[in-house]
């Protein structure tokens, strides 16, 4: 899934650039409905397993929000984030962060459900989900 929002000047922090918050709230409703799209209901953020700001936002540029679904369990997911800022003039991007966040489906009572398995189609899906379960292993030690 890919989004874009465009930085307005309320948006911006002491720094004159995008707000952090701004970002993880973007960030997080469009990892969100990535696990619900796979899942087909309704899904929480679990954990925000990763999150790295490599370079400012500023304010008039658009802030792209590109998704990927990489593993799933019995009723989590997780998925990656990257994301650019765009010059909406001359469609030059910059790598600005990236992020890692799990998802756990809900049924109507509130409790996890199972979603249905991951089946990786191209060797980039392989990859993903690959590196995520290494990250999984990582982190239950």
């Amino acid at each position: 899934m890919e989004t874009r929002y465009r930085s307005q000047p309320a948006d911006t922090n002491n720094a004159g650039v995008m707000h952090g918050g701004h970002i993880l709230y973007h960030l997080d409703s469009t990892a969100g409905m990535t696990a619900m799209r796979h899942a087909g209901c309704n899904v929480v953020t679990a954990a925000i397993e990763h999150m790295d700001f490599l370079a400012p936002v500023h304010p008039g540029e658009y802030l792209v929000i590109k998704t990927s679904l990489n593993l799933v369990g019995r009723s989590s997911m997780e998925v990656g984030a990257r994301l650019e800022a765009e010059n909406p003039c001359t469609g030059e991007a910059r790598h600005v962060a990236r992020a890692y966040l799990t998802f756990v489906a809900l049924g109507a009572d509130g409790k996890p459900v199972p979603v249905p398995a991951l089946v990786p189609e191209t060797d980039e899906d392989r990859r993903r989900m690959d590196a995520a379960r290494a990250r999984k292993e990582r982190n239950k030690k």
